[in-house]
């Protein structure tokens, strides 16, 4: 790279070697008007007269380098997965953004390996977490104003696609477990908070079915949502290894397939996932839920929920969840905030 003085007119086309100050006396304004490595346009010449320049110092690349918003660029094309959209570079930054809500999905492996080059600078949303429409996902720039082509070539290869995977309308049974719920004894707390969350998804809650702790009565009430077109069904309660914990008995008789039983996550390290044939032929889950998701606002379940509404079996992932896995409450307001880096 080396610096060339030239007229304005031969200018066009090549970026800027600095920035080019703008003092306007009549408005009491100094900045930059022309940044460092701006390319210059014949639309910029008029206000560059105006600036009293007929000169420029201009970036000469060599062969083997590329100016840094083309290398964004090339590797924004590399990064660019289904769903996602980006603007043009700016002093070498590009932000991808999500065109819907739904699950980002990416192998987090590659972040790492870019950024082993520190002119890379790779920020992500941590992958398998629910983002909405028009939300930053990832945002990239690179360090200097010129970098090596072989080192953008070597970022690209690295590259996987950033995506988001949309979220479906699912609809959606709840099946409450326990004789003291079954039969009014004790008000049921969920429904309303399960709502809610399912809500976020686009999801609707068909109706709720209560049902005491008996295995056939389980796997009867998640039958019957099955056959009324249910695609997710969440039983809550009865899912520990007390004598009259019989969920998961339940969840077997019915499901085609448990997917597993037990996730590193607190509280909620219960949690069972399972998958039924649904009246249309499609998969339905099937979610065991402890009790613990009545009391406490982020559980293992809200962890569940996202992969589900997106279609996508979470069973490949799950016994990585312990790091980050202990949702947590911040003082002294006490909202609920959870250490999962990827979306509790």
């Amino acid at each position: 790279m080396k610096m060339t003085s030239i007229t304005l007119e031969d200018a066009i086309g090549k970026p800027l070697a600095h920035d080019l100050t703008r003092i306007d006396a009549k408005n009491h304004t100094k900045g930059a008007r022309f940044k460092k490595g701006q390319i210059i346009s014949e639309a910029d010449l008029p206000v560059l007269r105006e600036m009293g320049k007929e000169n420029l110092s201009i970036l000469e690349l060599g062969a083997d380098e590329m100016h840094e918003d083309d290398a964004a660029e090339a590797l924004c094309r590399a990064l660019l997965g289904k769903n996602c959209s980006a603007g043009s570079p700016e002093e070498g930054r590009i932000t991808i953004r999500s065109n819907c809500d739904g699950l980002i999905s990416y192998d987090p492996q590659f972040v790492h390996r870019i950024n082993e080059d520190p002119d890379w600078v790779l920020a992500t949303i941590a992958p398998h977490r629910q983002v909405s429409s028009g939300q930053p996902i990832a945002g990239f720039r690179i360090r200097p104003l010129v970098m090596e082509r072989h080192r953008v070539e070597r970022a690209v290869a690295t590259a996987s696609p950033i995506g988001v995977i949309p979220f479906k309308p699912l609809r959606a049974g709840l099946v409450t477990t326990g004789k003291e719920l079954a039969e009014g004894r004790v008000e049921d707390a969920f429904s309303g908070k399960f709502r809610r969350k399912i809500s976020a998804f686009g999801g609707a809650l068909m109706g709720q079915r209560f049902t005491t702790d008996d295995s056939e009565a389980i796997a009867d009430a998640i039958s019957a949502f099955l056959a009324e077109g249910a695609q997710l069904i969440v039983c809550t309660g009865g899912m520990s290894v007390d004598a009259d914990d019989r969920t998961p008995g339940g969840i077997t008789k019915v499901a085609r397939k448990i997917a597993f039983r037990g996730v590193p996550i607190l509280p909620g390290a219960m949690l069972m996932l399972a998958w039924a044939d649904g009246n249309d032929g499609s998969g339905a889950a099937i979610i065991g839920s402890p009790a613990c998701v009545v009391h406490d606002d982020r559980t293992a379940l809200d962890k569940m929920l996202p992969f589900v509404f997106a279609g996508e079996d979470p069973s490949p992932h799950v016994r990585q969840w312990g790091v980050g896995g202990l949702c947590e409450h911040c003082e002294p307001c006490h909202w609920p905030v959870c250490s999962f880096a990827s979306g509790c």
